[in-house]
């Protein structure tokens, strides 16, 4: 008798080596791995009747224990400068969202490793929907999954077509520590997405023990959302920061970097009207980071629905970028993409249903 579908294990969220020791377990040989890796996520195949080159028994046994199962996709929107957001339900009853970005040749996908988010940072739609559940392996690099079929070439083949992923849609990744380093495994190995480790992004908020673990298994680039040039600022905007104070934050940054060449930091910088966008924060950025090898992304503040807060105008945030680039730094602005449909950095929301209240959220932070 066939097990039910909840019971089936989920092949599109399993790594390679993983998948060696799955198929090793059943007793087949080692390379059934590689082959089944490769019609998942180079052909895009949900389907184990498809996969040609493995015998009928085997496909049979597939599909009575195994499944390929993304998301589901509720709604895909089109921005007018491009940038496509999908929302996907969840079997808890919630919804997340990922967007993709075109730009010229480059296509880069942001997804989302969490259903709501814990960390209630306060310029974040997503904080404000309260926090749900991890999103499990499948779930993850399933987003990436759909975003290469829809951009598939018509050769049934999607090409590579995702140069850059980038975990900063909804969550705080690194509490989702075991889910997301299986995905970021699959989105770097050939025989799933082939994306440099150059070009895949983790973004923290800045929890530091889960930055040191996560150097110990991988070398994908790292993204702080720093948003503050000091702790007073910072605590206010980004309780984490209670736990983890800013120069920790930039030690565990440091470390990270320790081996990697000429790799950088990704410093995210959110530009809020007189909050943090006034000359002597652009000053106090400019020393702290001064020791750190970093590029700062400077992104004005893109409004959602009773957000407490106003976008930076534009002559503050140039006076802003321009005493960053006088001191040294790589400092570009970013161009907000999507916000005609809610797609843009700090935006994206979904439907959580929330377990958390607001009261308990920096509890769950403080517990990492």
């Amino acid at each position: 008798m066939s097990k039910v579908q909840d019971d089936r294990i989920n092949l599109l969220g399993i790594p390679l080596a993983k998948l060696e020791t799955f198929f090793l377990d059943l007793g087949e040989p080692r390379f059934r791995a590689a082959q089944v890796m490769k019609w998942i996520h180079h052909y895009g195949v949900s389907n184990f009747d498809e996969m040609t080159d493995i015998g009928k028994q085997l496909r049979l046994k597939l599909a009575d224990i195994a499944e390929i199962r993304a998301p589901e996709v509720l709604l895909e929107q089109q921005s007018v400068d491009g940038s496509r957001k999908w929302v996907l339900r969840l079997p808890n009853g919630s919804s997340v969202e990922m967007v993709l970005i075109p730009d010229g040749h480059r296509n880069t996908l942001c997804v989302s490793s969490q259903a709501g988010c814990s960390l209630d940072c306060k310029f974040c739609s997503t904080g404000k929907q309260g926090f749900n559940s991890n999103l499990s392996a499948a779930q993850i690099i399933g987003q990436v999954w759909i975003a290469s079929k829809a951009l598939a070439t018509g050769r049934g083949v999607n090409d590579q077509s995702i140069s850059n992923v980038v975990l900063m849609g909804m969550g705080e990744p690194l509490l989702n520590f075991d889910n997301v380093v299986d995905s970021i495994h699959i989105m770097m190995e050939d025989l799933g997405y082939g994306v440099s480790k150059r070009k895949v992004t983790v973004s923290t908020a800045g929890v530091v023990p889960q930055i040191d673990k996560l150097r110990a298994v991988t070398d994908a680039s790292l993204a702080i959302s720093l948003h503050a040039p000091n702790d007073e600022l910072r605590n206010q905007l980004m309780p984490i920061n209670k736990k983890y104070p800013i120069r920790d934050l930039l030690a565990a940054c440091h470390r990270y970097l320790e081996g990697l060449g000429d790799r950088r930091i990704t410093v995210e910088y959110t530009l809020i009207r007189d909050v943090n966008d006034k000359t002597e924060h652009a000053q106090q950025l400019a020393v702290l980071l001064a020791d750190l090898p970093c590029k700062i992304n400077l992104i004005p503040f893109n409004p959602f629905p009773e957000a407490p807060y106003q976008r930076s105008t534009r002559r503050a945030v140039l006076a802003f970028q321009k005493i960053l680039n006088d001191a040294g730094y790589v400092a570009p602005v970013r161009t907000p993409r999507g916000d005609d449909i809610n797609a843009a950095c700090g935006q994206l929301a979904g439907d959580i249903q929330d377990r958390t209240k607001r009261s308990e959220r920096y509890i769950i932070a403080s517990g990492c």
